[in-house]
């Protein structure tokens, strides 16, 4: 019984499986571009982790999904394979606890978790960064996130400008997004969020902006853009 169910189980993933066999021999180096202040050391940050891999997934047909699972003590993570035929394949569930009890304490959580979970589920090997953001201090000192992963709250804000650029890079097309909101310039790749930027701005609402250190010196990343309740 238990071979029979085995064999079902192969033959329902087999087009996900072959799926995924194409794409990672399409998959990129997961570059060391960022940099960490506190070890003057590369490491591999989520952005370049994704782009490693997501267009060898999506030219092959499969989504990549980072689903988030209720967890107190942290944050738990689930990579998901999603086949355009309907099969998908879970990377398994990755635990990474809270190192503060805020905002801040479990966006370092979420980064470190969406890495190392995308890494191990696609085969990847990355240098090891410090991680110490999303880790449980051993002594009385806190060893500071990676810069690229720390996170910043701007609450209840209003977006004065939204621009963009269009540009090429190495043969590849970019639209970049531009925002200014609270004082803080700030850029983004997402559509999404640009569009929800000039929804904002439009009609004059309130925001909660999200942001982190950019790939350049004194840069910032939009990571999100949400309702201020305020």
């Amino acid at each position: 019984m238990e071979n029979t169910k085995q064999q079902e189980t192969s033959t329902l993933n087999s087009l996900i499986s072959a799926a995924l066999v194409r794409a990672q021999r399409a998959f990129g180096p997961a570059l060391k571009t960022s940099i960490n202040p506190h070890y003057k050391s590369k490491y591999c940050s989520l952005d370049a982790c994704i782009e490693a891999v997501i267009d060898g997934l999506n030219a092959n047909g499969i989504a990549l999904i980072q689903r988030p699972q209720p967890c107190e003590s942290g944050v738990i993570i689930e990579t998901l394979f999603v086949h355009e035929s309907g099969e998908s394949l879970s990377g398994g569930v990755l635990h990474v606890p809270a190192q503060k009890n805020d905002p801040q304490g479990y966006g370092s959580a979420l980064t470190y978790a969406r890495r190392y979970s995308l890494c191990a589920a696609c085969g990847i090997a990355p240098e090891d960064d410090d991680g110490n953001a999303a880790s449980k201090p051993t002594k009385a000192k806190v060893t500071p996130a990676p810069a690229a992963d720390v996170l910043t709250l701007s609450a209840s804000v209003t977006i004065t400008s939204v621009t963009e650029r269009e540009g090429e890079t190495n043969g590849k097309k970019w639209k970049a997004y531009f925002i200014e909101a609270g004082g803080k310039k700030c850029g983004t790749f997402s559509e999404t969020i640009a569009s929800q930027a000039i929804d904002a701005k439009d009609n004059g609402d309130k925001v909660n902006i999200t942001t982190k250190p950019g790939r350049t010196q004194d840069s910032l990343e939009l990571v999100s853009i949400t309702p201020s309740t305020k």
